[in-house]
């Protein structure tokens, strides 16, 4: 990549999804994704339970036994694949066309029935779910000066440093004070005008269902002050810098993302991921002592699950991921 000076959107882009890019590169990236960081689709097996639960539900309420889900920002396949295990183990059939939306190539060896493609699939009906793909969406960063008026960030490619450059204007500067305003000297913020763009197209692709993001979030009265940019790199933290390296990432405004979905059939919520994996039967309950002597395996096994749940729905970690649903009607007649 070029050494030179550029704004953190085109910056992030090219080093996340260039040709040699973070996620395109399978040198610099063998293992994909999960080589450098761990969802909650790694955490545990429980959370594709609990998104299979949530596509039946689905069937159900939408009276068919067929269904798509539409995995965004898929990785390896990884939600996917748990998911259609899930099914499979359930006494009542929901035949599920699976879409994986990823910029990386079809992973060898991924179930066949896996349709692999670069953008979601229009006009579909089912369950449209983007685990930790927002925050990967790249956006400008914006810091306010010395009189307080916001700039945008400049970055150099080959080592993060960083300078201010030009003011912010138009949209953007709408968007900042809309959702995230700044006025002491040396705060951030993300713009995250391409990710509402992002969501609502997400969203408007389907023709009737749900459509779930989850992700790191924040919302207006309660945005962190310096911003939340930062890196992973085979599991840690570290420095942001763009030259495809690390991964690239940055909370989600999700609250604005809400916003951007205008379609009147469209209902929303934002709650927590301890909240919508409760209500899909995932808790952290331990099993009762007493099957222990009864059951010992069985014991064992449930412990471990317990042990998952209350990880996947822990305060101060996984549990608190905002899940931003969005329900779309069947259109007039359909």
């Amino acid at each position: 990549m070029t050494d030179e000076w550029r704004g953190w959107r085109e910056a992030a882009q090219a080093a996340l999804y260039g040709d040699e890019g973070f996620y395109r590169s399978p040198v610099r990236s063998p293992k994909g994704p999960a080589g450098h960081f761990r969802t909650s689709v790694h955490a545990s097996p429980l959370f594709a339970t609990a998104v299979a639960e949530l596509l039946t539900g689905i069937a159900r309420e939408l009276d068919t036994g067929t269904v798509a889900l539409v995995d965004v920002g898929a990785g390896r396949g990884e939600l996917l694949s748990g998911v259609l295990d899930a099914l499979a183990a359930r006494p009542e059939g929901v035949d599920v066309t699976p879409y994986a939306v990823e910029v990386a190539a079809r992973p060898p060896g991924l179930d066949p029935r896996i349709e692999w493609c670069a953008q979601p699939p229009a006009g579909v009906t089912g369950l449209l779910f983007a685990n930790e793909w927002l925050d990967n969406v790249p956006v400008e960063v914006a810091e306010a000066d010395a009189e307080g008026v916001p700039r945008y960030v400049r970055v150099r490619t080959s080592d993060g440093a960083e300078r201010l450059g030009a003011e912010v204007t138009g949209a953007d500067a709408a968007w900042l004070e809309r959702w995230w305003p700044l006025s002491a000297r040396g705060e951030r913020a993300e713009i995250g005008r391409p990710r509402d763009a992002a969501w609502a197209g997400a969203v408007g692709s389907l023709r009737a269902g749900l459509a779930v993001a989850v992700d790191y979030t924040h919302v207006r009265g309660g945005r962190p002050p310096f911003g939340t940019l930062t890196g992973f790199r085979g599991g840690h933290e570290v420095r942001p810098v763009p030259d495809g390296s690390c991964d690239l990432t940055a909370h989600v405004a999700l609250d604005a993302c809400a916003a951007a979905v205008t379609r009147a059939d469209v209902s929303c919520e934002l709650t927590d991921q301890r909240t919508a994996l409760h209500r899909l039967g995932v808790g952290g309950d331990r099993p009762p002592l007493s099957l222990a002597a009864t059951d010992p395996a069985g014991y064992v096994r449930a412990l471990a699950a317990a042990g998952e749940a209350a990880e996947l729905t822990a305060r101060g970690g996984l549990g608190d991921f905002g899940w931003l649903l969005h329900r779309v009607g069947p259109p007039e007649g359909g």
